[in-house]
């Protein structure tokens, strides 16, 4: 089987003494009512030899309808359970969440009903300081939170 590729953006911010991460929230009815772990950064899949940080701008203004330019800070790949692989970049911005707009997929839905539904990729963003977005994110995406964490305190000391 081969590895699928996933690149996406973690967005953050100093609010006070805090640190506030961007995260979002997948659309469509599988994810309605879940909420602890399944938040995610804004991501995306791209072809094996792309421009990964190109991917993940990319996925960042298709999943969130904002662009971001600036300093990016590499993290550490994470493989997934799925054995996706997850190329992400730091940098630090702002957005307001209340102008979230994300692009949409169709699925069938109610399964089996014959009918085609779409659904927004990402229904919702929200900013987290680190403890609650620990909580929120996918648990696969947790190593991506520690080494922003231990990343800033090593450039701020």
């Amino acid at each position: 089987m081969a590895v699928k590729y996933s690149a996406g953006i973690l967005l953050y911010r100093h609010a006070g003494k805090d640190l506030q991460v961007l995260l979002v929230h997948p659309g469509g009815p599988f994810w309605t009512k879940r909420d602890e772990q399944s938040w995610s950064i804004p991501k995306g899949e791209y072809p094996p030899g792309a421009d990964a940080l190109a991917a993940a701008r990319r996925e960042f203004t298709e999943e969130t309808g904002c662009d971001v330019d600036g300093t990016f800070i590499a993290l550490s790949p994470v493989k997934q359970p799925s054995g996706k692989l997850i190329s992400a970049w730091a940098i630090e911005g702002d957005m307001d969440p209340s102008t979230l707009r994300s692009n949409s997929f169709h699925m069938e839905w109610p399964p089996k009903s014959g009918r085609q539904q779409e659904f927004p990729e990402v229904d919702r963003a929200e900013w987290f300081d680190l403890l609650r977005a620990r909580r929120k994110i996918l648990p696969g995406q947790l190593p991506l939170l520690t080494e922003l964490e231990a990343t800033l305190s090593r450039r701020e000391s």
